[in-house]
């Protein structure tokens, strides 16, 4: 039995050379979704994290020592950084 072209057919226990480069193929495409999928992972525990341990937190720019005050115009005239600073005059809004 020859081939097409004068030559014999791989013997049946011989492998076939292009099946070794397939197998690579695949090898290496399956590296590369497993390496995105561990980095995809990673992200997410990041993320998880960073929400779990910053969830509820806000800050503020309310005085110090104001949270006692009667009423917020009290806190108001007392918190000293909007004092002026020796400036007497009023200004009225028409």
């Amino acid at each position: 039995m020859s081939g097409l072209n004068g030559t014999s057919p791989p013997a049946p226990h011989e492998p076939d050379p292009g099946t070794s480069n397939n197998i690579k193929d695949i090898a290496i495409i399956a590296a590369v979704i497993a390496v995105v999928a561990l980095i995809l992972v990673c992200l997410l525990l990041i993320m998880l994290r960073y929400l779990y341990r910053h969830k509820g937190t806000y800050h503020t720019n309310e005085a110090k020592g104001t949270e006692f005050a009667e009423s917020a115009d009290a806190a108001l005239q007392s918190d000293p950084a909007l004092q002026d600073a020796g400036d007497s005059r009023k200004e009225y809004f028409i």
